[in-house]
């Protein structure tokens, strides 16, 4: 006990003026360090870092110097259409976008590939998405709003993907999205603002992202069995509203 004692006097008295012992720091916790870090790292999030700035790169060097190709298979329904229609579908990729392309005949593919004159980067995907929209039977001057306008799309579903439907039931969906003598496709089309192609069980959309959502809904109503007097009414509400909106 009194060696004990006489420890905690020498402590005592070898503190200094500042409170430490001699010859000792003391330790900071834990706690005070983390709460410094992260009070440095905000100000170094506030203070002036300047963001790197890049300067805009011409087309040659994105590209890298090797050309790029894009190939869309063609089925043997088309191949008719495509040899009709030709002069349209190359003038307009070799003179507007810069592009080369060609019919391939022993795989049946519209290849179409840049140049050393191609100056926009997404010509060439909008020449593929241009041939892919009249492949699946859009007519020449509807796909060619795919390379004036940038904010138009293509998209793809099967009727029984809505509703797994078999026999004449699938008929009867296909014939309430047509209509009579194509009636009810127009009308859709007209109020949505879109285009509409019926392949046997599959549906091609064209058209801006808000108006395909809308014709699809329309679309999707009909195949689950709504009445088109219904769906009518619906579709020129919401388009009514978007209306509105913009």
């Amino acid at each position: 006990m009194e060696s004990i004692t006489n420890t905690a006097a020498d402590v005592t008295v070898s503190m200094d003026s500042d409170g430490n012992p001699d010859g000792f720091e003391k330790v900071k916790s834990k706690k005070s360090q983390k709460r410094k870090r992260d009070a440095g790292e905000v100000d170094m999030d506030t203070g002036a870092v300047k963001r790197p700035s890049f300067p805009p790169i011409s087309g040659d060097q994105l590209r890298g110097g090797a050309d790029e190709m894009r190939k869309v298979p063609v089925p043997a329904h088309r191949y008719t259409p495509l040899k009709e229609n030709w002069l349209k579908i190359f003038t307009p990729i070799v003179e507007n976008l810069q592009l080369q392309v060609r019919f391939n005949l022993k795989t049946r593919n519209v290849e179409i590939k840049t140049c050393k004159e191609t100056q926009d980067i997404s010509a060439l995907t909008k020449a593929a998405d241009f041939v892919k929209a009249f492949v699946l039977g859009f007519q020449v001057e509807d796909a060619l709003a795919l390379i004036r306008l940038d904010e138009l799309f293509l998209e793809s579903f099967d009727v029984t993907d809505v509703k797994p439907l078999k026999g004449d039931h699938l008929s009867r969906a296909i014939g309430r999205i047509a209509g009579k003598g194509g009636k009810t496709k127009f009308t859709i089309e007209n109020v949505t603002k879109t285009r509409i192609v019926l392949a046997d069980t599959k549906i091609h959309l064209l058209g801006s992202f808000q108006n395909i959502k809308m014709a699809r809904t329309a679309i999707c109503n009909l195949i689950l069995g709504s009445p088109p007097s219904k769906v009518y009414g619906n579709i020129r509400a919401v388009a009514s509203r978007a209306a509105e909106r913009f």
